[in-house]
């Protein structure tokens, strides 16, 4: 019976697609043929400068409106349709400066056609329906940052054109290799007038050169808007990242550190000053340094400043008062009174000093006094803020320490130096939002998603820019690295040396060496994720004050103990990614090169937890995820949900028959009992992975059943049951809509969370299940759900009639109107993807349909313990909100609810 529905589902599938695809090919013919004729409309009335690789005459427009997932959403990155993004985009930005290159990308997906009958059919409901589609190019995709040295640049023109970024990254528009001897790229810096002439010559393209100051003003606000965790403190080896809303973000100095020193006043978008500036910057250490100290780059002078000395160079105050501190004016023995100073009375020529303690005394002059000016600067406008950045700083941190405590001590703390992720490309930032109408300045936080390359965590085998594209090149790369042992860009603990001195003016505390970093250039910036579909979760109470992360990592101790399970789950996890792939040798060699990759991004973080922006479980669990999906594993369960998916289902007709024999307000505690129960149900976690050896899956539930006993951990079940049923004789109206965000596959959904669905459905409530776009573990995705909704409605004439509103059968695809002239009066039961694919989920992040379902809906029900209480356990709501799991961690046990490992939450909110 099921293996003919399937062959039937399939062939119906077929069917659609083959209709799908031809109406596709009509539209994009007719579409082609109408854009061709506006080009050659516009060809006589538009200049052709400023296009980039636009053919017509007209700037290109971003148009994000109406845009979805398109494609298999389960595939490693789905690619987003705009169904009215007609313009194509310039791929490419530069930033030529006197010392290096700053290349900002984009690269975006193909179009992909696929069978979306199904998925209308569930849309519609909830007046979701995308109505005629038109096939155009999609822009949904990533913006990639790269660095060169200018002295390099044929490298960066090589990179350019590998990977025909002049081209639009599309080598297929160039199928003769004949280059558009009319393309634009727009760069910025003094590079993009001395280097013009060769960018045609090699490339064929031209330079539109833009004003560098509107260029790193509108990359730092871009950055400053749009990316959550971009801008941070650094006090004594500290990272503390910093939130700021966009509607408090100005006025604020913005201070580049190129080769000289620009300082900007920025009051708004567009509206800016400099205001001052100075001519000793990065180009004044690197260039006295390299006189000094013979080093032949900026790197090798950072590296060497960080085993300094700067005792043996710099003049302090206690040299000059015998060792005493001069008190009256609130100066220390150890200030330093004289950079260099202490050179003058010394007969020695320069051979004799360490080149050590050179590099650091110079780094400390530069640092501190480019620090003591923005402040006297921000002073004079009376800024709070300060923002630092360039390639100068590099994420080094004795640099950054020494600018901070310079803005802290002349302020006596009310001013504030923050610095910038993404420093050193402002500029070609703001040069690739300078193509007119971008759009990409209008982006809200919760669009763009960082992502961290594969190859972040190493040295070995040098990567520029994004991840390997073809898979055998990025295990080939991994094996090679693997030659080389360790070789990962964990930063290297320096031992601090003993009476570490302080600066110009104030003193310094001793640093504490363990942030200081032997990669201090490697900038691992994360590749930013474009996806239009994204929006905030519209019922969070307050979405300023809401943080999804229930535990802090910011404690040592508390980042080691998970990173240490993560680890010895990393075996396991592997052997079940490998069968899910059928273990093949291909599958066996992939499973090596993830498990490599995950345990290196994981010494990284141990080494410096602040690493890819501010930590939280939800972040590790997802880098996990990513990890798999970057070695094209898409689900590493498939089979263990598929059989334990089949195992549950089996049950289901008798529990759903002993459900109906209760009266209602047993009924009620029972089905929270199954939801608890079945939570169980993680293999996530350690320990719930070691009961699966101890029995079947029927057996553990029932096990779990009986051991059901209030009071729970966490027991607002009274709560929630008079909320559903009311007290005495005063009966409470039955809720609108429930939003049910499910977890595991198996009993969990099967045996816990449908007959929930059921029973409120048998009120009256619209019920919408929210599970996973991508896979994660053995969680249940959105794709999987229909047919598992499919098969628990052939026991259930409540869960048949509701899937049918609701759009999730086949039948009812082919005949939907005649099933709801049927049954008229039946709520719909939905699917919906929540637009991730981690055990966890961050509700600034969530995909449209989510959002547009959520709008009218007033029950929300967070279930497991990834959703309710590694995140959202702390999570205010503007409707009435439900959070149930079962705690399968000892450590999360103590430090949440004070309690035990398999203590149940059932933790009742009412509307904010």
């Amino acid at each position: 019976m099921a293996g003919s529905l399937q062959n039937q589902r399939q062939q119906l599938l077929g069917i659609i697609e083959e209709e799908e695809q031809e109406k596709l090919q009509k539209q994009k013919e007719e579409t082609e043929g109408n854009n061709n004729n506006n080009n050659n409309n516009k060809s006589d009335m538009a200049p052709t400068a400023g296009n980039s690789i636009h053919r017509s005459g007209s700037r290109p427009q971003l148009d994000v409106s109406k845009a979805e997932i398109q494609g298999n959403v389960e595939e490693k990155y789905p690619t987003i349709l705009l169904p009215n993004q007609s313009d194509d985009l310039s791929h490419l930005a530069l930033d030529i400066g006197g010392s290096l290159i700053k290349l900002v990308y984009f690269s975006r997906h193909e179009d992909q056609s696929w069978d979306d009958k199904r998925k209308r059919s569930m849309k519609e409901p909830l007046g979701l329906s995308n109505g005629n589609r038109r096939s155009f190019p999609i822009l949904g995709g990533r913006l990639h940052f790269v660095k060169f040295e200018t002295r390099k640049i044929n490298e960066c023109l090589d990179f350019i054109h590998s990977k025909q970024l002049h081209c639009g990254g599309l080598e297929s528009h160039y199928s003769d290799g004949v280059t558009d001897q009319n393309g634009i790229i727009k760069a910025t810096g003094g590079g993009a007038y001395k280097y013009a002439d060769l960018f045609k010559e090699r490339l064929g393209v031209s330079l539109d050169k833009e004003d560098e100051m509107d260029c790193l003003v509108a990359g730092a606000n871009f950055l400053l808007k749009a990316i959550r965790h971009e801008a941070f403190t650094h006090m004594e080896g500290h990272k503390e990242f910093v939130q700021i809303e966009p509607n408090d973000l100005f006025p604020y100095l913005l201070v580049n550190i190129g080769s000289g020193v620009s300082m900007i006043k920025v009051d708004g978008d567009g509206k800016f000053e400099r205001v001052s500036g100075t001519n000793v910057g990065g180009g004044t250490y690197w260039g006295l340094g390299r006189l000094l100290t013979k080093c032949k780059s900026f790197d090798e002078l950072l590296e060497l400043s960080q085993k300094g000395d700067n005792r043996t160079m710099d003049m302090l105050v206690g040299d000059i008062y015998g060792g005493l501190d001069y008190s009256k004016i609130g100066l220390s023995a150890s200030t330093i009174a004289s950079s260099f100073g202490k050179t003058i009375s010394e007969k020695k020529e320069l051979e004799e000093y360490r080149p050590e303690d050179i590099s650091l005394s110079l780094l400390r002059m530069i640092s501190y006094n480019i620090g003591q000016i923005a402040y006297l600067n921000a002073l004079r406008f009376r800024l709070k803020r300060i923002f630092f950045g360039g390639f100068f700083i590099r994420g080094h941190a004795y640099t950054m320490d020494t600018i901070s405590f310079a803005v802290h001590f002349w302020s006596n703390g009310e001013a504030q130096a923050m610095f910038l992720r993404h420093e050193g490309f402002l500029g070609a930032l703001g040069a690739f939002m300078s193509y007119e109408k971008h759009g990409l300045d209008d982006l809200m936080v919760h669009q763009l998603v960082e992502r961290f390359p594969m190859g972040a965590p190493y040295t070995g085998g040098k990567i520029h820019g994004p991840p390997l594209g073809d898979l055998n090149e990025k295990i080939s790369w991994m094996e090679k690295f693997l030659q080389k042992g360790t070789e990962i860009t964990a930063p290297v603990p320096m031992t601090p040396l003993a009476g570490t001195t302080g600066l110009g003016g104030f003193e310094v505390p001793l640093s504490k060496g363990s942030t200081l970093r032997s990669d201090a250039s490697a900038l691992n910036v994360g590749v930013l994720h474009l996806v239009p579909t994204l929006e905030v979760f519209p019922l969070l109470a307050d979405p300023k004050l809401y943080d999804p992360n229930t535990i802090d990592l910011s404690d040592h101790s508390e980042l080691e103990y998970w990173l240490t399970i993560l680890s010895e789950h990393l075996p396991d996890l592997v052997d079940k990614a490998v069968a899910s792939e059928g273990g093949t040798d291909d599958a066996k060699r992939r499973g090596d090169a993830f498990a490599r990759a995950f345990s290196a991004h994981l010494a990284r973080l141990m080494e410096e937890p602040s690493a890819y922006g501010k930590l939280g479980l939800a972040n590790l669990l997802e880098m996990r995820e990513e990890c798999l999906r970057e070695f094209q594993f898409v689900d590493a369960y498939r089979s263990i949900k598929q059989r334990e998916n089949e195992a549950s289902l089996a049950v289901l007709p008798d529990l759903l028959v002993e459900l109906d024999s209760m009266d209602e307000e047993s009924r009620l505690l029972t089905l929270i009992e199954g939801v608890l129960a079945a939570n169980i149900f993680d293999w996530g976690s350690r320990a719930c992975v070691d009961l699966y050896h101890k029995g079947t899956i029927i057996e553990i539930y029932r096990m779990s059943r009986n051991k059901m006993c209030r009071p729970w951990r966490v027991d607002d079940f009274d709560d929630f049951k008079e909320r559903m049923l009311g007290t005495g004789d005063k009966k409470m109206p039955h809720h609108k809509r429930a939003l049910l965000f499910v977890d595991n596959s198996g009993a969990d959904i099967v045996l816990g969370m449908l007959p929930l669905a059921r029973e409120l459905l048998r009120r009256g409530t619209e019920v919408v299940l929210v599970a996973n776009s991508l896979p994660a573990l053995n969680d249940v995705t959105a794709m999987e759900l229909p047919d598992i909704v499919a098969e628990a409605a052939k026991h259930c004439d409540i869960l048949r009639r509701a899937a049918e509103a609701g759009g999730l059968l086949v039948d009812a695809m082919i005949n939907t109107s005649d099933s709801s002239k049927e049954n008229p009066s039946s709520v719909p039961l939905m699917v919906v993807e929540n637009g991730c694919g981690s055990p966890c989920i961050d509700l600034r992040q969530v995909s449209s349909e989510l959002a547009a379902a959520a709008k009218d809906a007033d029950l929300i029900i967070l279930e497991g313990m990834g959703r309710a209480l590694h995140t959202n356990l702390n999570a205010r709501f503007k409707r009435d909100a439900l959070k149930l799991a079962m705690v399968k961690n000892q450590r999360l046990a103590e430090k949440l609810v004070k309690g035990n490992i398999y203590d149940c939450i059932c933790k009742y909110e009412p509307a904010s």
